[in-house]
């Protein structure tokens, strides 16, 4: 089994748990990226609720990419890290009056809108302040990303986007609406996707929207269609980047643009999630009847996506060279639901064995609690260590 090359003897004297980004990994895949959408009109705004880490946003921002928020504080955060203004996009289904007025404030490129309601409270939010608010309507296409449950968000019955049928009426909305512009549609069908065909059948539902809006004497000059491309958590060392190239060219080839109109992405998880690793320290190696339980010192208040929604993660002994032998990977909290692995197969471990939990970098960080009084855990990077 490959094992990824961690500096060991510098994490050794470091508190535990913490945060490990491979920054050179990082760098490689914003290349990639930009590599596979230049000359291109395509436009990529990162997601910035899979990774708000300062260090991080400023790297990213630094490839000229924009932003893709979902709350108010988000944009504030994109802007201080370099984000410029007009390449922030602001969703979210329930966007407050203070949110909105930020975005209004600092005029973003856009807002994805998902409700009539907001449609109205942002025209009236936008006239009081003499701005126009360029907006996107985000449409649920029904198109199933074939993903866990909780991370699918394009289909009718979820609480985001507008219906279809709904568009007759929000458009009459718009029309009366003098402080709003139309400037395109958006799409965001779910997270983890790793059956590229979901996006074939996304291109299918956006090309059919955009006649339905051509015949009606409406031009799109904007097509966003979300993120949601999926990453290798099973074997982190052998696909350290995700299939962008696939991904770029399933859109070229079944998304035609017209002339003038621009292709947008909200890329998240595959930009971060394979450069960070959740690093902890192996508390007790605990004997059970039948299993062996491996206690480390970080739990669900560090890395909750096991717990949530039984995610996968590739776990790593990287202090032995042991035989392999399985053990339950558990931590601390006070939930019989912290748990990161069951049955992992890691080289044989004692007590103080540094345990790095793999393709962490998005989600992980950003979504880290203080329950049972625990502090957040700190993030170290490799061209700072």
């Amino acid at each position: 089994m490959i094992k990824g090359i961690f500096p060991v003897e510098k994490f050794s004297p470091l508190e535990t748990p913490f945060y490990y980004y491979d920054m050179d990994l990082l760098r490689e895949t914003l290349d990639t990226i930009r590599k596979e959408t230049e000359n291109k009109p395509f436009h990529i705004h990162y997601a910035i609720k899979a990774n708000h880490n300062p260090r991080i946003l400023k790297e990213i921002a630094s490839y000229g990419f924009g932003a893709d928020c979902v709350s108010g504080n988000e944009i504030l955060k994109a802007l201080a890290c370099g984000f410029s203004p007009e390449t922030i996009a602001f969703a979210g289904v329930g966007k407050t009056d203070r949110e909105m007025n930020i975005g209004l404030d600092h005029d973003i490129f856009c807002f994805n809108v998902e409700s009539k309601p907001e449609v109205k409270i942002l025209n009236g939010l936008a006239a009081a302040k003499g701005k126009t608010a360029r907006v996107a309507l985000r449409i649920n296409p029904n198109v199933d990303a074939h993903t866990h449950h909780y991370i699918t968000t394009g289909l009718n019955e979820n609480k985001f986007g507008i219906n279809q049928q709904d568009l007759p009426e929000i458009l009459e909305i718009i029309a009366e609406s003098a402080n709003i512009k139309l400037i395109g549609i958006h799409f965001h069908i779910g997270s983890q996707i790793t059956d590229l065909s979901a996006f074939e059948d996304l291109c299918v539902k956006a090309a059919e929207l955009q006649e339905w809006f051509n015949e009606k004497g409406i031009r799109l000059p904007v097509i966003n269609v979300g993120g949601g491309l999926g990453i290798n958590y099973q074997h982190p060392n052998h696909c350290p980047i995700a299939d962008f190239e696939s991904y770029f060219r399933l859109f070229e080839k079944y998304l035609k643009l017209q002339e003038d109109q621009s292709l947008h992405f909200e890329l998240g998880r595959s930009v971060v999630a394979p450069c960070g690793s959740l690093i902890a320290r192996t508390v007790f190696v605990k004997e059970g009847l039948q299993k062996k339980f491996l206690i480390v010192d970080a739990g669900m208040t560090d890395l909750i996506r096991p717990a949530l929604y039984q995610a996968f993660h590739h776990i790593e002994n990287i202090s032995s060279d042991g035989e392999y032998t399985p053990y339950d990977v558990v931590g601390p909290i006070c939930e019989s639901s912290d748990v990161f692995a069951k049955e992992m197969m890691l080289n044989r471990a004692e007590r103080g064995d540094l345990i790095a939990i793999r393709s962490a970098g998005a989600y992980g960080e950003a979504m880290a609690s203080q329950y049972n009084c625990r502090p957040l855990p700190a993030s170290h990077f490799s061209d700072s260590l």
